[in-house]
């Protein structure tokens, strides 16, 4: 064991969410790591990046909702997160003729519509105007005596009041460069409760990347591995899918060409949205592979699966991201039989690097995104699966 293992481990830290603690382990950065690549690496054409302003009315974004020709991202939770008096106050805002800040919409080739910032705004309206499951009553007001209104309980002249509300909106034009479509929202996003770079993510890509990451995340066999995580509030179970795609299309190497997670989950992001990149055929031996891995790290480490959990110590700490992706990779590579047989001399291997070896933790833990580190960690998963043999 060198100085450097002698080391005290790196304090386990889970993230909380809305005052709720998330089930998954928080990675930091460490100043001692090689500094991230910049999300653009190049000096991109100021013609590429285009950006037009436009003034819709309320109406007009409502019925482009219900024809869908403007996508609100399915699937996307955050927005229940909003309490009932917040969305209240943002309908008293146009009843007040308030101005509403600018909402950013993402057109693409063929005239359709993503909305990139606004999406909690847009959702509260569309669920007060037209109703349905996320309909709401007007509650908690600052100003007006509409308390439990909904809105056809409004009178007439408020509800047209409502429908004319005038919303600027900048289109991000069709031609400018996906990776500069995520720097934007990335700059824009400061909502009252910033969006994760996978929540950016699910607003950016298209359904077909949406439904294949869905899908992974619905598997009982990767629910039973991460303790029913699928549905996460914070969508940390469709990055930990995505991050298993990545590089199980990709490859290691592939990532240490560029070493910027944030860069390479969106290239992935964006080729599961292209059948001609990844096919169907593909897509379902991405399946097979992930059920095969989910149920591989059950089999060896039951309720501790994908978290810390050194020697001397039977605390289940929460689930660690670096450790998903570097594990479920080195798994897809086995039988259950095989494993089972060798179950205790890779439970010992790998529970005794989590003791000793600082380097490694250090690489599940802080920077996880830097290239020395996602080195180490894939090297190690596939030495420890190979214990016993």
């Amino acid at each position: 064991m060198t100085a450097a293992d002698a080391q005290e481990a790196p304090e386990v830290v889970e993230d909380v969410f809305d005052g709720k603690t998330t089930g998954i382990e928080i990675e930091r950065e460490d100043p001692a790591a090689s500094a991230p690549e910049p999300v653009i690496a190049k000096p991109w054409d100021p013609a590429q990046i285009r950006v037009s302003t436009s003034t819709f009315s309320l109406r007009n974004i409502l019925d482009m909702i219900d024809e869908a020709s403007l996508e609100l991202a399915p699937d996307f939770q955050r927005g229940k997160v909003w309490k009932p008096e917040q969305k209240s106050r943002l309908v008293e805002s146009l009843l007040l003729q308030i101005p509403l800040p600018a909402f950013y919409f993402a057109e693409d080739s063929e005239g359709r519509f993503r909305v990139v910032d606004g999406l909690q705004r847009l959702s509260t309206l569309h669920a007060f105007v037209r109703g349905g499951g996320d309909s709401f009553r007007l509650k908690g007001l600052e100003y007006l005596d509409q308390e439990n209104s909904g809105f056809g309980d409004l009178p007439v002249q408020w509800q047209r009041r409502i429908y004319n509300a005038q919303l600027v909106v900048n289109v991000i034009d069709p031609a400018t460069p996906t990776e500069v479509m995520y720097d934007i929202f990335k700059r824009i996003n400061t909502g009252g409760t910033p969006l994760n770079a996978q929540e950016i993510r699910h607003c950016m890509s298209k359904k077909r990347s949406r439904e294949i990451l869905k899908r992974m995340t619905s598997m009982p066999e990767f629910n039973t591995a991460t303790n029913n995580l699928g549905g996460h509030i914070r969508m940390n179970d469709r990055e930990m899918a995505l991050r298993f795609s990545a590089f199980w299309l990709q490859g290691v190497d592939a990532y240490l060409e560029k070493p910027a997670i944030d860069s390479f989950l969106e290239r992935v992001t964006g080729m599961l949205d292209r059948p001609e990149e990844v096919p169907d055929e593909k897509v379902e031996s991405l399946y097979a592979d992930f059920r095969t891995a989910m149920t591989n790290a059950f089999l060896l480490f039951g309720e501790y699966a994908f978290r810390k959990w050194p020697e001397g110590t039977e605390a289940r700490n929460p689930i660690n991201r670096a450790l998903f992706e570097s594990w479920s990779v080195a798994l897809t590579l086995y039988e259950a039989a095989d494993l089972e047989r060798r179950r205790e001399a890779i439970v010992h291997a790998a529970r005794r690097r989590m003791t000793e070896d600082f380097r490694y933790l250090e690489a599940i833990t802080a920077s996880t995104g830097d290239a020395r580190r996602v080195r180490y960690r894939f090297e190690a998963a596939a030495e420890d699966a190979r214990a016993g043999l």
